[in-house]
């Protein structure tokens, strides 16, 4: 994840001919600090997503995604990665997201992980991406699903 110190940041900036393209370069060095809550509100803000539709698409129980959402759940990876694909994050922000939760990365070599990379870049639903999830027999399932 960041890297970078300041002084680094400073001296590329200094020389940056755009600032899209800094900002772009360097996006991660500016989340450092955010916790888990501050980046899944960050995103509903970006994405101008609704909190209640994120969840009813993420199949978790409601009152356990409202309280990851608070700050008082430590989920776990794939409660993480069913609000990622229910919110249509890229992999990238996924990545951050799963940073952010104090999880494991999705590494593409891992069957399931490299299912879910592919349903997130190609926007599945939490339904199309257990469907394919089941089809390779991995497990688990994303959301609350048994």
């Amino acid at each position: 994840m960041p890297d970078k110190d300041t002084l680094q940041l400073e001296n590329e900036l200094s020389e940056a001919k755009d600032f899209e393209k800094f900002f772009d370069d360097n996006e991660e060095e500016f989340f450092q600090n955010f916790s888990l809550v501050q980046y899944l509100e960050y995103l509903l803000k970006e994405k101008n997503l609704k909190k209640v539709e994120v969840i009813k698409k993420s199949l978790l129980n409601p009152v356990y995604a409202y309280h990851i959402f608070a700050g008082r759940k430590n989920p776990s990876r794939v409660k993480i990665l069913s609000l990622a694909v229910a919110m249509n994050l890229t992999v990238k922000e996924t990545q951050r997201l799963l940073y952010f939760a104090n999880v494991e990365k999705l590494y593409v070599k891992n069957t399931w992980d490299g299912i879910i990379m592919f349903a997130l870049e190609n926007n599945f639903d939490i339904e199309r991406a257990n469907n394919l999830i089941q089809k390779f027999s991995e497990s688990p399932f994303l959301g609350d699903v048994d």
